[in-house]
């Protein structure tokens, strides 16, 4: 009867032991096969995964506006008193509906492209049409102080006189964001009197991209080379601030689990910038990462060395101890514009109360992306940005005299934003997600089925060879006290 058990606990052992091994061996099986697939799918060629969702966005991607109305344009202009804005919005417009243009292939490791802008009005997802009317601020107007120098403002307050042009004027959304023509500039530049804030738009592109393909080394794949050419940037004359640093945000290399920061360049704010690991969340069903743009990433080179290079302008920002603010004339043609997160989230109190109406909110201002952490893909984005347009007193230009100090005036803030839709999310999870789970299941339940098999097993064995020991020892023992 012992030796069966014995031969019972000894064949559950073996069965156990054998289910914990192939369990274990399926981890570093299962890892290889997502390793390969992640190498073959994720490289940007013709016929991957990663190429048809880069060459086009299968997903919608959109910008939503908020203007700002100016209520008290004539207390601003006439005792400079401080501004007084109420949002107006969304306005809601599709981007990026175009594929990449100009696609070539380097030597396989890297592709150069251009990606056309282009606008499209959605009625159905805006609070108003592209006709309303708001007060806003003179665009031209106030920036020709920071454009001329201080002899020529003589010349331009007789041109403003002359075409009646005050600080602030109506308008309409549409001409607000894509262009009008300004009297002061048909008066000045003639040959291109428009103006807007994000004039010329349709039908351009914001230059050459060339990025790695990750053919030769997938930990590179989307990261950028080079941009117009050139693999450092030409606004700010150091080093640091001048890199071209990880990829445009809509991917990133695969394998993220262990990242604390990813980094990506917009030219929207003519620099790199990184975003932190906050917390893991679900997307339509797909575990992500989600990495914010903290506080530190804008604030100023008292708090962050690192943004030292970023000040431009020393006497307008307190000697570049304003934070939360960063102007980016240098690679705007010396426009005196300047670029915060919506509402001024995280900026320096004295901006912020600068302006009655600004109410920060990190929940609806913040810059975030969700990016899955196996392939790197971005699979919701909410890239938030405020433009802010800076004016100072004048002396000579009348419209500017009574304006007691530099001003950061809010022009609109926008959020780009793109979630994976239902269609590619359910054949991102079919190919990739739905796989790796199964053979996760099925490692943790071989390992696990094995593990209830072989300890009991492995105790029974060990109590009945135990049990077959002691007759032995006690029949020794009487055959001794027999002698």
């Amino acid at each position: 009867m012992v030796c069966n058990k014995i031969i019972i606990f000894s064949i559950g052992v073996a069965v156990g032991t054998f289910l914990v091994i192939i369990g274990g061996v399926l981890i570093p099986v299962g890892n290889g096969i997502v390793h390969q697939t992640i190498n073959k799918e994720g490289v940007i060629e013709e016929g991957t995964l990663a190429y048809e969702n880069w060459i086009q966005t299968g997903s919608p991607v959109y910008r939503q506006f908020w203007l700002f109305d100016v209520k008290n344009p004539s207390e601003i202009q006439n005792y400079g008193y401080k501004p007084v804005l109420e949002q107006r919005g969304p306005y809601t417009y599709r981007v990026r509906s175009l594929q990449k243009s100009n696609v070539t292939i380097n030597d396989n490791y890297t592709v150069s492209y251009l990606q056309p802008y282009s606008a499209i009005f959605e009625p159905t997802m805006s609070m108003g049409l592209e006709t309303d009317t708001l007060t806003a601020l003179n665009l031209a107007a106030a920036a020709a102080p920071s454009l001329l120098p201080v002899l020529l403002h003589g010349m331009v307050n007789k041109v403003l006189k002359k075409v009646n042009a005050s600080l602030f004027q109506i308008k309409t959304v549409k001409e607000l964001l894509w262009g009008y023509e300004d009297p002061l500039l048909k008066k000045l530049t003639p040959k291109d009197p428009i103006i807007g804030i994000f004039y010329p738009y349709n039908g351009t592109a914001d230059g050459y991209y060339n990025v790695f393909t990750g053919k030769d080394d997938i930990s590179n794949v989307g990261i950028i080379d080079r941009w117009r050419n050139k693999k450092k940037l030409p606004f700010w004359n150091d080093s640091y601030c001048d890199m071209i640093n990880g990829t445009d945000g809509s991917s990133f290399p695969p394998f993220l689990h262990n990242e604390n920061k990813v980094f990506f360049f917009s030219s929207d704010i003519c620099r790199s910038i990184y975003a932190e690991y906050e917390q893991k969340i679900s997307v339509n069903g797909i575990p992500v990462h989600r990495f914010v743009i903290p506080p530190e990433a804008l604030a100023s080179y008292v708090e962050n060395p690192d943004n030292h290079c970023y000040c431009k302008d020393p006497a307008i920002s307190e000697n570049c101890t304003f934070g939360g603010i960063l102007g980016i004339s240098a690679c705007k043609e010396g426009k005196p514009i300047y670029i915060s997160l919506p509402h001024f989230l995280y900026a320096s109190d004295e901006i912020v109360n600068s302006i009655n109406g600004m109410r920060p909110n990190k929940e609806e201002h913040e810059t975030f992306l969700d990016v899955e952490p196996v392939t790197g893909f971005t699979l919701r984005i909410a890239k938030r940005i405020q433009i802010n347009l800076m004016f100072k007193p004048s002396k000579k230009i009348e419209i500017l005299r009574n304006i007691k100090e530099a001003t950061y005036f809010p022009l609109l803030w926008l959020n780009e934003t793109a979630t994976v839709d239902d269609e590619t999310a359910k054949l991102f999870k079919e190919s990739l997600i739905d796989p790796t789970i199964a053979l996760g299941i099925s490692q943790l339940t071989l390992m696990c089925l094995g593990g209830l098999l072989l300890i009991p097993c492995a105790i029974g064995l060990c109590i009945s060879l135990c049990m077959t020991s002691r007759p032995k020892k006690a029949e020794s023992y009487k055959n001794d006290n027999a002698r």
